[in-house]
């Protein structure tokens, strides 16, 4: 479904909402936050540098809201006939014409045996 089909005041999934990519980003920003807050400190008896998380946090927000907006962008939905069964049928039961069980794999040329 594309946005533009869509009608008012429907609630839209979260594939096409805003919400999605949004809570991506801001996890990955908390996370980048904590992370950069103790370990940019250099130990437990230095000040916490909030300057480095915040702008550590910024950073991987911009850049994951960024990924998640190409991904969405690249999405494409699959063609209706290709979820039909429409391709190639393999079976165990008849295997492959170069196993060694097939008829006439005795006398193939690429047996390294010989056939025997």
């Amino acid at each position: 479904m594309k946005v533009a089909d869509q009608t008012p005041r429907e609630p839209r999934s979260m594939r096409t909402s805003v919400k999605g990519p949004l809570m991506f980003s801001a996890f990955f920003a908390v996370i980048a936050f904590v992370a950069v807050l103790i370990f940019a400190s250099g130990g437990s008896a230095r000040a916490l540098r909030f300057d480095l998380a915040f702008t550590g946090a910024g950073i991987a927000f911009i850049v994951s809201l960024v990924v998640a907006a190409m991904l969405s962008m690249s999405y494409k939905e699959n063609a209706e006939h290709l979820g039909k069964g429409s391709g190639v049928h393999l079976s165990s039961k008849r295997p492959s014409h170069g196993s060694p069980s097939a008829p006439g794999a005795a006398d193939s040329p690429d047996r390294l045996d010989g056939g025997n």
